[in-house]
């Protein structure tokens, strides 16, 4: 499943899983088409450079998520792969 969501926040880890070496860690909290939250804000790996505020796509299934990330065996369960453009139309 993909979703909109809103990068809140970063995380950093102390250690983490050796396939995640690496990997950004962004809080994302999942919003609606007019941008408004609808969801609680989860942990993803970030696989595109998204920053603060940003509006981003986020694949919600583990072996898709770590698939995206060219990391197919890792465990992930969010990954956020896109930004949207809020310019584009």
């Amino acid at each position: 499943m993909v979703r909109l969501a809103r990068v809140v926040g970063s995380v950093v880890a102390t250690r983490k899983q050796p396939a995640l070496t690496g990997a950004k860690l962004l809080l994302a909290q999942p919003v609606d088409a007019a941008g408004e939250p609808a969801g609680a804000a989860q942990l993803a790996i970030d696989a595109v450079g998204a920053g603060p505020g940003e509006i981003v796509l986020l694949v919600l299934e583990g072996r898709a998520a770590g698939a995206a990330l060219g990391r197919p065996g890792a465990p992930v369960d969010a990954a956020i792969v896109g930004i949207v453009d809020p310019g584009a139309s």
